[in-house]
């Protein structure tokens, strides 16, 4: 398959509110050239988490050296592990000291779907990148690439103009606190939103 021409996001893109971010990165490309070969895939659900008043974003009380890609420059990549056994990646946002991020929640393949699997242990494409966990999974993403800058030529998003037609907007699943925010933005046509749509 010819390599797509790029149409690389700039820092510009991530710098402007979350929740502005948030829908338009829907329908965006996301790709990774892991050592194994290069990934991408279109991104259909995504959460916004935003600062020091949203109690389910990890900024909530501070700086620690977990979240530290949190509150610096927008375009960058946070990648946490959570119950032992999930990254999550979420790309950053806002002006640097803002903490905010946006959690990456489900995609549909695209480019390496054989690698895809291999890293699933799956055969099939179905539920393959449904969940934040599983994406990551898939995309053999771990703390390594926490804090990438993605406008430089590891990971990256692009525009390839393909526009969401049916963006959704729900309460963020998966969480115990800020449960009322309307954060979490999908493709309501899309078969590869995670569970709980």
């Amino acid at each position: 398959m010819p390599e797509q021409k790029t149409n690389k996001l700039p820092q510009s893109f991530y710098q402007r509110p979350t929740l502005e971010v948030a829908p338009d990165i829907l329908g965006k490309f996301i790709v990774y050239k892991a050592p194994s070969g290069r990934l991408s895939a279109r991104i259909v659900e995504v959460e916004a988490y935003i600062g020091h008043n949203d109690p389910a974003c990890h900024a909530a009380r501070g700086m620690t050296k977990r979240n530290r890609p949190m509150f610096g420059p927008a375009g960058f990549t946070y990648i946490y592990f959570i119950y032992g056994m999930y990254h999550c990646l979420n790309f950053v946002t806002e002006p640097e000291g803002s903490p905010a991020a946006i959690l990456l929640r489900a995609a549909e393949p695209d480019e390496g779907l054989e690698i895809m699997l291999r890293n699933s242990g799956k055969d099939s494409p179905r539920n393959l990148l449904n969940g934040p966990g599983k994406f990551c999974r898939a995309f053999g993403l771990t703390a390594e690439q926490n804090d990438l800058d993605l406008t430089d030529d590891v990971i990256y998003i692009e525009d390839r103009q393909e526009m969401i037609r049916n963006v959704q907007r729900s309460q963020r699943i998966g969480i115990k606190v800020g449960q009322d925010r309307r954060w979490r933005f999908y493709d309501g046509d899309s078969t590869a939103v995670s569970k709980g749509r």
